[in-house]
């Protein structure tokens, strides 16, 4: 059941909705949140049943855990459901070591326990292994958002132990298979306050503005862009010039069509609970340098790894040399994060080698304008999302050396590629041909659509359009055509899931 299937959203979401506002009306609000809980953990069982005893021991034991922490123990102990607790006799300091140590432990072993065996067998010459392992899906989010639970609790930031609260703030369905990753802080009060308890029509507007348009991103524009992305990327694919460019390009839309669709749709879901999400995306591919890029693309993923990693390893409060290397370790673990795989691993060094670069560019005082700080950022990131996708090493220098070999263009003939895709063109196919080059022509339809993604990026983004200016009927009627559109596309064709979920 995924965000964009029509069970999600002509049973499941509706199901929810009008049962928790029904016994907020009816002033059960413990109910209610016992209720939201409850719908959030059967979202998460109908995707992985299994592992659902899993999520619940993780969230009992990191509140425990976090409680044990907290320097006001003493007077939280008393408000325990369970009537109190009773604190380990080690130091606040080993137990917050002990429990991110459980956390790393769990997400190591399901995530890169295989990773790490086949590297080992490569070195010494063994042949261990473990019979493949199911990944639980979301554990990378919910295990980072509970890790940074713990550390606002030693901290003594994390000030709200209820756990209804924290259950309902760990399982939201939103953003649980997902993210974005979530500060215990930014979270708790919205779950608290009696405001969010009855019906907001204008946040009901706001959420389903919100929700078309990520609908709309992710089953019209991303999984179009998926078919091309996929071909190209398939194992042993040959390219040209220009197919190099639409696969490299394709899967760039792709993956920001997809996320941020996913986010939207997650953002206007939990506002119709009067719950804001924070915003994971600022039209990150308008940025201007690396590190625009990143304060704009995943940002709380960006914000987790500069609050739990970057600044914990001595940010930039240290020598040059130190620097530089808190921003690579920082890039390298969280293209880690994304997955068990050199590739990641590349992407993640590439971005901190960028990122160092762009500091010493900053310090020796140098600039360029903004068109072309535009464009050299952009493909030097289309340049890296081929690391990203690629499965292999030559997968990926196959693809990119053919977005540097000119001489295909003139040299591809019509045999080389597949003659059905000049039938979208009928009889103006051969007017087509002669003027154009053969692989301009067998390509069209995918270099329009990438015109047209380069047409969307440059537009205002979800967040802006949805809470810019009044809710008029113009953008009421935008968001009906925009989810019909959708619907019907999603009704007529089988979509895929999400690519994060597989992160």
């Amino acid at each position: 059941m995924i965000f964009s299937s029509t069970t999600f959203i002509f049973v499941y979401l509706p199901i929810v909705f009008f049962t928790y506002f029904l016994l907020n009306k009816q002033r059960w609000i413990v109910a209610g949140k016992y209720w939201l809980v409850i719908a959030s953990l059967f979202f998460y069982g109908y995707w992985s049943v299994e592992y659902l005893p899993l999520l619940v021991a993780s969230i009992v034991f990191n509140f425990c855990m976090g409680a044990s922490l907290s320097p006001h123990f003493e007077r939280i102990k008393k408000r325990f459901f369970w009537g109190g607790l009773i604190r380990p006799t080690i130091s606040r300091k080993a137990l917050l070591i002990f429990s991110i140590a459980v956390n790393l432990s769990l997400l190591g072993y399901f995530k890169y326990a295989n990773f790490f065996l086949d590297n080992l067998n490569l070195a010494i010459g063994s042949g261990f292994h473990i019979e493949e392992i199911l990944l639980p899906l979301g554990i990378s989010f919910y295990t980072f958002t509970q890790i940074a639970f713990l550390v606002d609790s030693y901290k003594g930031e994390a000030t709200e132990y209820n756990f209804v609260n924290y259950a309902l703030f760990v399982t939201f369905f939103p953003h649980l298979i997902a993210g974005p990753i979530l500060h215990h802080k930014e979270m708790m009060s919205q779950f608290q306050t009696r405001w969010t308890f009855a019906i907001r029509y204008r946040y009901i507007l706001m959420g389903l503005f919100i929700f078309s348009i990520g609908l709309f991103k992710k089953v019209i524009i991303a999984d179009t862009f998926a078919v091309w992305a996929d071909v190209g990327f398939a194992e042993g694919a040959a390219h040209d010039f220009f197919s190099s460019w639409v696969t490299s390009l394709s899967y760039t839309f792709q993956l920001y069509f997809d996320f941020s669709g996913y986010c939207d749709m997650a953002i206007g879901a939990a506002l119709l609970f009067n719950i804001w999400l924070p915003i994971n995306f600022n039209s990150p591919y308008k940025a201007l340098s690396i590190q625009d890029f990143w304060r704009r693309w995943h940002m709380t993923l960006s914000r987790y790894l500069r609050d739990y990693l970057y600044i914990p390893l001595g940010g930039n409060r240290c020598s040059s040399t130190r620097v530089y290397f808190n921003l690579m370790a920082t890039f390298v673990l969280g293209g880690l994060w994304h997955g068990a795989s050199w590739m990641f691993v590349i992407w993640g060094g590439l971005h901190g080698g960028a990122l160092i670069c762009h500091r010493v560019w900053n310090q020796l005082g140098l600039k360029m304008p903004n068109v072309l700080a535009w464009l050299v950022t952009f493909l030097f990131i289309n340049i890296t999302w081929v690391f990203f996708r690629a499965t292999s090493i030559d997968s990926a220098m196959t693809i990119l050396l053919g977005m540097v070999d000119i001489s295909s263009i003139t040299s591809q003939t019509m045999n080389s590629d597949v003659i059905v895709k000049l039938s979208f063109f009928g009889v103006w196919g051969d007017a087509l041909l002669s003027m154009l080059p053969v692989g301009v022509v067998m390509h069209l339809f995918s270099l329009m659509m990438i015109a047209v993604g380069f047409f969307v990026i440059s537009q205002k983004n979800s967040f802006e359009m949805t809470t810019q200016g009044s809710l008029t009927w113009s953008k009421v009627w935008w968001m009906s055509f925009l989810f019909a559109v959708a619907i019907y596309a999603t009704i007529q064709s089988t979509s895929t899931v999400f690519l994060y979920f597989n992160f």
